[in-house]
C-alpha cells in the first residue's frame, strides 16, 4: 500500500485511538480484517473474551459459511448476552460481515434457525428467471448508499467483492443502509442506529473496503 492510500486511510485521518473487537466464534476471514484494520492504522483484536469485548470501541461479527452453524456456534461460544449487553443496552457501534449481517436478521431460508433478530429483516436465497445469473454472486459489483453520513466518507462510485447464495430483506425500509444489483435490486447493507452490516467483504475488497472500515471506525 502506498504512503497516500496511508495518509488518506490512516493515522492522520483517525484523531482518538479507537480499538476494534473482531468477535471470534469460529467462522469469517478474522486475519484478513484484522490486517485491513492494521493498514489504516486502526488497533483490533480477535477475541472471544467478554472482557476485551466489554472494554473495545467498535465490534465486528465476521462471517462464512452457513447460517444455522454460524448461530450454533454463537450459542456454544456463550457471546451472545455479552453481545447483546454491549450492542442493544451499551450501543457500542457493530458492523456484521456477509455471514455476520445475515445473522442479526430475524432469520434465513438456510436452515431453521432463528437470528440473532437485532433488525427485522430476513434471509432469502437469489432465486432467477434469468439464466443468465449464476448463484453464488461472486465478483466485484457497485454499491448504492442511502446514508449520506457514511457514503460522504467513501471513495466516491463505491465497489466491494462479493460471494454469497443469500441476501437480506429488509422489513422497513428506514433500514436498507445500501443496495446492489444482480438480476434485480437487493438489499447489501442494514442499519438500526448503532447496529450495520454489509452483505459484500471489505477486507477483500482494497482501497473501497479500507473506505469503508475507516468510515466504521468513526462512528
Amino acid at each position: 500500500m502506498g504512503k497516500g492510500l496511508e495518509k488518506e486511510f490512516g493515522r492522520d485521518r483517525i484523531k482518538r485511538k479507537i480499538v476494534v473487537a473482531i468477535i471470534n466464534y469460529g467462522l469469517g476471514n478474522l486475519a484478513s480484517i484484522k490486517n485491513m484494520f492494521k493498514k489504516i492504522g486502526v488497533e483490533s483484536i480477535i477475541t472471544s473474551n467478554p472482557e476485551e469485548i466489554y472494554k473495545a470501541d467498535r465490534l465486528l461479527l465476521p462471517g462464512v459459511g452457513h447460517f444455522a452453524k454460524g448461530m450454533e456456534n454463537l450459542h456454544k461460544s456463550g457471546l451472545i448476552p455479552v453481545l447483546e449487553e454491549c450492542i442493544l443496552e451499551k450501543q457500542k457501534p457493530v458492523l456484521g460481515i456477509c455471514l455476520g449481517m445475515q445473522l442479526i436478521t430475524l432469520g434465513s431460508e438456510e436452515g431453521s434457525s432463528e437470528g440473532l433478530g437485532w433488525i427485522d429483516a430476513y434471509t432469502r436465497k437469489f432465486s432467477f428467471e434469468d439464466n443468465n445469473f449464476k448463484i453464488p454472486h461472486m465478483g466485484w459489483s457497485h454499491v448504492s448508499y442511502r446514508n449520506e453520513t457514511i457514503s460522504s466518507q467513501l471513495i466516491p462510485n463505491p465497489r466491494y467483492y462479493f460471494v454469497h447464495s443469500y441476501h437480506v430483506i429488509c422489513s422497513n425500509e428506514e433500514n436498507v443502509l445500501a443496495t446492489c444489483d444482480y438480476s434485480y435490486t437487493f438489499h447489501c447493507g442494514i442499519q438500526k442506529g448503532n447496529i450495520y452490516g454489509v452483505q459484500f467483504h471489505p477486507e477483500k475488497s482494497h482501497k473501497h473496503g479500507m473506505s469503508l472500515l475507516s468510515a466504521f471506525s468513526k462512528i
